[in-house]
């Protein structure tokens, strides 16, 4: 196979994972494409024809991302002249080849534009003609990519529900020809909700995933690009106290990383967390930002998201957790955005305070319908039956949310638990 034009490549290791690189550029080089394609798609269809062409090269380019998008790129043209559509293909081939009057052949360079133009597609499919949750269902897929079912599980909905609703979405921007643009500022507040609730659950899938065993985030890559695109948005937006507060948030999840993981990769609980190893330049940035937040005087829940981490980090100062104030906190939170897991949460610190019978009654008293199995539920009754001494009870929903295929580090963390529950 022809190589782009002006690039170098070097002979693939064998001993590199070549999956991780290509899982690595993907939301860079599919946010560049649907911006020359105007159809999600295409884009995803030519990003996979262009790495299936790489493959076959058994090399790998100095500049991957510039040269998936220029293959991609033409893999796009091929793909809509085979569909016969001559008058749509001439158009869009001659858009393609000199979409400002360059040619087609450049090796595209990739520092900050790709990384802004992640953020731009963010808010083209966070487009107000779609349902908050397709919205950024459909951003997480397009430019985070993450695979529909881990999506599903953030949405706590069946893995075809999440499906269709990422189809119709797609459908819906296609058919309406909705502007592959930047909106105008103007209109950003229509759409920054949606926005913020994208990186919200960008962040909690990289969070989950504690000893980074999904393809595309062995290194903590997501977190690292969540964090810098909320840093971003925060910029963008110094007016917006909610964007203040998602920084805020992200950075304060990311100043424990450190601490997240032990010496066997087992995920370490925030309560057993070494704070020693916390990022105190980080919580002291994020300090600033929620305090700059806060003036503005209209309260949010990523502020009160924030806020409630940020009183959870003074453990690194004094050793201590002020519970009554996360309480507090979380109860605020439920009048502002109401939900199983915020309830949940709520809950645990409630344990904190009145005790863990005290806790297991409210818990009991909820309505989480299909929530009721979830592993978060799970896991947060196993801790209160634990600590009222119900240990068999205990033990067997340990034994439910291991089997629900925890990723690697809960998993070793869940079953160090439960042996030691066991020896009790």
């Amino acid at each position: 196979m022809a190589r782009a034009p002006g690039d170098t490549h070097a002979v693939r290791d064998p001993g590199a994972s070549f999956a991780r690189d290509l899982a690595d550029a993907r939301p860079m080089v599919v946010a560049a494409l649907s911006a020359h394609l105007r159809d999600l798609d295409a884009a995803e269809e030519a990003f996979a024809e262009a790495c299936a062409a790489l493959s076959e090269t058994g090399e790998t380019p100095e500049n991957l991302a510039g040269w998936l998008i220029t293959v991609g790129k033409r893999k796009a043209i091929d793909a809509i002249r085979k569909r016969g559509a001559q008058q749509r293909a001439g158009e869009s081939a001659a858009y393609l080849e000199h979409p400002e009057g360059g040619d087609m052949g450049d090796v595209i360079e990739l520092p900050e534009p790709i990384a802004d133009e992640r953020l731009r597609l963010i808010f083209i499919c966070c487009h107000p003609a779609l349902a908050l949750d397709a919205r950024a269902a459909l951003a997480l897929k397009v430019i985070c990519g993450l695979p529909v079912g881990e999506i599903a599980r953030l949405f706590l909905v069946p893995e075809p529900t999440m499906y269709q609703r990422i189809t119709r979405a797609k459908a819906k921007i296609r058919d309406a020809g909705v502007s592959f643009e930047l909106p105008p500022r103007k209109a950003w507040d229509e759409r920054i909700e949606a926005v913020l609730l994208t990186l919200e659950l960008a962040y909690t899938a990289a969070y989950q995933d504690a000893g980074g065993s999904r393809p595309g985030n062995e290194g903590g890559e997501l977190a690292e690009e969540i964090e810098r695109l909320a840093h971003l948005l925060a910029a963008l937006l110094p007016g917006e106290p909610e964007a203040l507060g998602m920084a805020a948030l992200v950075t304060l999840a990311r100043s424990r990383e450190g601490a997240r993981v032990d010496e066997a990769g087992a995920m370490v609980p925030l309560s057993k967390q070494d704070t020693a190893r916390w990022d105190l330049e980080r919580i002291e940035r994020a300090r600033v930002w929620l305090d700059e937040a806060q003036s503005f005087e209209r309260t949010g829940a990523y502020q009160i998201m924030a806020a409630i981490q940020l009183t959870q980090s003074r453990r690194l100062f004094d050793g201590k957790v002020d519970w009554r104030s996360i309480l507090a906190l979380y109860e605020a939170l439920m009048t502002l955005r109401p939900g199983p897991i915020v309830a949940l949460n709520r809950v645990l610190a409630l344990a904190r305070v009145a005790g863990e019978e005290r806790a297991l009654e409210e818990l009991e008293a909820m309505d989480l319908g299909a929530m009721e199995s979830a592993r978060p539920v799970l896991v947060a009754r196993a801790h209160l039956l634990e600590g009222a001494g119900r240990i068999e009870e205990a033990l067997g929903l340990l034994n439910r949310a291991i089997e629900s295929d925890p990723a690697h580090a809960e998993r070793l963390y869940l079953e160090n638990w439960q042996a030691r529950l066991m020896r009790l």
